[in-house]
This record gives C-alpha cells, structure tokens and sequence, in this order.
C-alpha cells in the first residue's frame, strides 16, 4: 500500500514538473535573446534520446504512466531548439531537424532489434547531450543564459523514475539510463550554479 501510494506520488510530481521543466530556460533565452552557454549539440543530443526513449517504451507496451511526461518534454525541446536556431540566425535548419527525427521515429519501430539496439545507445545518447552542455559551460564560462531550475528540476525526475521502474517494469536499461541521467544532470547543476554571473548570485 505504501509503495502504491509513494508510486503514484512519483508518478505524479513528476509530470507535473515536466509539463514545466523547461519553461524556465525558455523565458531565460526570450529575454536575454542570447543563447550563450545554452548547447545546441546539447539539445538535440537530448532530443534524440527522448524520442528512442518514447518509442521504446511504446513498442513494449510498458505503462503511460512511466514515460507520459517524455511526450511533454519533446515538445518544450522543440519550442526551446526553435528559439536557439532563432537567435543563432539558423530558423531555416529546423526543417531539416524536423524530417529526421520524423524519419527516425518510424524507422525505429521497423524491426525489434532496431529499437533494442537504439535503447542500448540512448543512455550513451542521452549521456553525450549532458557532456555536450557540460563542455559550451567550460568554454564560455557563463551560465547567465541557462537555467539552473530547469537542471534541478530534471535531476529530481529522474530520481523519481529510478524509483518507478524498480517497483513497475525493473527494466535494467532503463534502469541505467536514469542512474546515469540523474548523475549527470547534478554536475550540470553544480556547473551552471559556479558560472552565474556576479550579479545573480548577489540577487539571490
């Protein structure tokens, strides 16, 4: 009974976070109208991963419970990948973005070791997207246009499914992914927090 009740509540807080998590780094690029330290290799990286992610799930009929916020979370990726191509002067490659994750998406479901095989990559995916914005931090040493709540909040959910999984499906994979994930997402975090600008540590 207690594991329903912490099941449904980590279900639930977790996508309630997610239909917001990346609003915050939106309103963030729209009013700085800079994608400074904000990673587009990042951000397609992450992209990627969540639809092998989605589609996965889907193909083994695992329930929508587990993964419903991941449907959520592609479509804030899109609205954020449509502002950095914006304010990056390169609006016009997001049809090219746009046919092959399309592509990709139904190419994924083509045959069973196709999707196994994706799934067995996402979490490198997945990995490399967090190493990608890890690196644009490095170099500019300038946190200012990313959003440390949205990190913060993408390392809680993960936590949340860790959770999820061991009490529903057990898959190991997936199981990895989100151990990995919620590593990653904590120096992410710790990251952006160090390369804030003066001005906004004094603010808080």
């Amino acid at each position: 009974m207690e594991d329903d009740t912490l099941l449904h509540f980590a279900n639930f807080s977790t996508l309630v976070l997610c239909m917001v998590l990346k609003f915050p780094q939106i309103f963030v690029l729209m009013r700085a109208k800079s994608t400074t330290g904000v990673s587009l290799n990042s951000l397609l990286l992450e992209l990627t991963g969540f639809i092998v992610f989605v589609r996965y799930q889907m193909y083994y009929d695992y329930p929508p419970p587990t993964y419903l916020e991941y449907p959520i979370l592609i479509a804030q990726d899109v609205m954020l990948l449509l502002l950095v191509l914006h304010y990056n002067g390169n609006l016009k490659q997001g049809l090219l973005f746009a046919l092959v994750f399309v592509g990709g998406w139904h190419v994924l479901a083509i045959n069973k070791w196709i999707i196994d095989l994706a799934m067995s990559l996402c979490t490198f995916i997945s990995a490399g997207s967090k190493f990608a914005q890890l690196q644009c931090l490095w170099a500019s040493k300038d946190s200012g246009q990313v959003s440390a709540l949205t990190w913060a909040m993408a390392t809680y959910t993960c936590m949340a499914r860790i959770f999820t999984t061991l009490v529903t499906t057990g898959d190991t994979q997936v199981l990895i992914r989100f151990i990995v994930m919620t590593l990653l997402n904590t120096w992410v975090t710790a990251t952006v927090m160090y390369y804030r600008p003066k001005s906004a540590k004094k603010q808080d």
